[in-house]
């Protein structure tokens, strides 16, 4: 349990540091009302206060609502899954890793909403012509790195195992 401690804690402060530093960028020289692009407009930056989840799903919920899930809801998830981080027996060498990249943009997207009143603030999207992605962050990036991360860990795993088996 306390060897993969130093590992989750380096990988906490590598994603809170890179994600809190390029909203800081972004809030200092982008604009909420005219975006800047990027390779034929395939990366548009745009500041955007998202009061929902990934993608601001939710965002349309009550404050309440929005307050109990995305903030509370959140920070007991993300203590969970570092409990389960630390005292997981897995033999998978990606598990611990992949988790503590979902937690760091978890905990850095939580530090947004109590930091500025319920919002996040995203300020990337990509796309080509009318296929858009929406605004993010990088935080988002690294929990949707961590989940394909867990996806295949667990996908390897049982590939492994079954040509193990034969």
């Amino acid at each position: 349990m306390l060897k993969r401690l130093p590992l989750i804690i380096a990988i906490l402060i590598c994603c809170v540091g890179c994600d809190q530093s390029t909203k800081s960028f972004a809030k200092a020289h982008l604009s909420e009302t005219q975006a800047i692009s990027f390779l034929g407009d395939s990366v548009r930056l745009q500041i955007a206060k998202n009061y929902g989840a990934f993608l601001s799903l939710g965002d349309s919920a009550s404050a309440v609502v929005r307050s109990t899930l995305f903030t509370i809801g959140v920070a007991v998830m993300l203590v969970g899954m570092l409990v389960y981080s630390l005292r997981t027996r897995t033999k998978n060498p990606i598990v611990v890793p992949a988790l503590a990249i979902i937690i760091g943009g978890g905990v850095s997207n939580l530090i947004d909403r109590l930091a500025y009143g319920g919002y996040v603030v995203d300020f990337l999207n990509l796309g080509v012509g009318s296929i858009r992605t929406g605004i993010f962050n990088v935080a988002d990036m690294f929990i949707m790195c961590g989940v394909v991360g867990l996806t295949c860990s667990d996908l390897l795993l049982k590939m492994a195992t079954r040509s193990a088996a034969n």
